[in-house]
């Protein structure tokens, strides 16, 4: 038997990553993206749940900064994702998950 290659431009769960994002206060939210999507999509998003601006947080993985035109593909991503603040005098600052 010959192994069925998926059809072109049908999706298939290898299209996809499941991200686990550590937020500031504790807590965890998964998010699922497409291995192409922009990480700025991801950000964007946490930090809307969250009240906050992008540019107050910084997203790292595995101890390494996110720039938002990442992409999961890029590092074959599938895992943890923290997030911690840009250091800004005169504003109280949260803590590096």
């Amino acid at each position: 038997m010959s192994e069925e290659k998926p059809k072109e431009g049908v999706k298939t769960e290898n299209d996809h990553v499941n991200l686990k994002v550590a937020e500031q206060d504790g807590s965890v939210v998964q998010f699922k993206i497409q291995r192409h999507t922009p990480l700025s999509k991801l950000m964007k998003a946490c930090c809307e749940r969250q009240g906050l601006s992008v540019r107050q947080i910084r997203f790292r993985f595995d101890g390494q900064p996110i720039n938002d035109t990442d992409t999961p593909a890029q590092a074959a991503w599938q895992g943890m994702v923290s997030r911690g603040p840009v250091p800004n005098p005169g504003r109280p600052s949260l803590h590096c998950c």
